[in-house]
């Protein structure tokens, strides 16, 4: 499918290379902001921007309102670039509704592994080496079970169930320790993604990580990008 201009629902140095992207194929882009973002530097290197209602975090994952924003500057696709709602299938669902083109996977794509539990078990059905854990919602209690059961010097990881990037992640390395990782775990989890849940699994030290990116155009053509070593991290993201 073909569109001539693309709302850009995401802020920062992320927005601005997809602004810039969109711009070199000559295509419009449009920037929306918080209003504590209106001094970005997103906002002027796009062709226009539009005001989301609210502050901060919260602002990007108003999906009616990215959705209202991209109608009445006549776009017709949205690019999510990552966090917000770049993994959220019901806004990939709204934006087909809406007639944009959502510039990312299929809605279904996003249920299957933007649910860390589903990802998990697909995995383990495909026969895919997992790190143990626990493939689903767990409590604090369930938490702390897991832990327990590692035994003595077990350590975990907290994730959060529906995202990734970092966000609602911390290592547990003793049970002295768990109770405030695990809130702290679900408060991001919740500012990041609207979803509070998380699930543990066994930590694993000393780890590389390795990342192969692929691309597809919605055609049946896809491409990859090599590997890529993201191992130097801060905070468990990227650098």
């Amino acid at each position: 499918m073909s569109f001539n201009k693309v709302l850009v629902a995401n802020r920062g140095e992320i927005a601005g290379r997809i602004v810039r992207a969109v711009n070199s194929l000559g295509l419009g882009a449009t920037a929306i902001y918080s209003k504590d973002d209106s001094e970005s530097l997103h906002i002027k290197v796009a062709d226009d921007s539009i005001a989301l209602p609210g502050k901060g975090v919260a602002a990007y994952l108003d999906a009616s309102a990215i959705i209202s924003a991209a109608q009445s500057s006549q776009c017709d696709a949205v690019h999510p670039g990552y966090g917000f709602v770049a993994e959220n299938a019901e806004f990939a669902r709204a934006c087909k509704a809406a007639g944009l083109t959502f510039i990312g996977p299929e809605p279904e794509t996003l249920d299957l592994f933007g649910d860390k539990s589903a990802a998990r078990t697909l995995a383990t059905k495909l026969g895919v080496a997992l790190l143990p854990g626990l493939n689903e919602a767990v409590s604090l209690a369930d938490a702390r079970s897991f832990l327990s059961s590692l035994g003595n010097n077990g350590s975990i990881m907290i994730k959060a169930l529906a995202g990734g990037g970092g966000r609602g992640m911390r290592p547990v390395l003793n049970e002295s320790e768990l109770d405030k990782a695990f809130k702290i775990c679900q408060s991001e989890a919740k500012a990041a993604f609207g979803d509070d849940r998380v699930y543990v699994e066994k930590l694993l030290t000393h780890a590389r990580h390795i990342e192969v990116q692929i691309a597809g155009d919605g055609t049946g053509a896809v491409c990859h990008f090599g590997d890529r070593d993201c191992s130097l991290q801060r905070r468990r993201q990227k650098i």
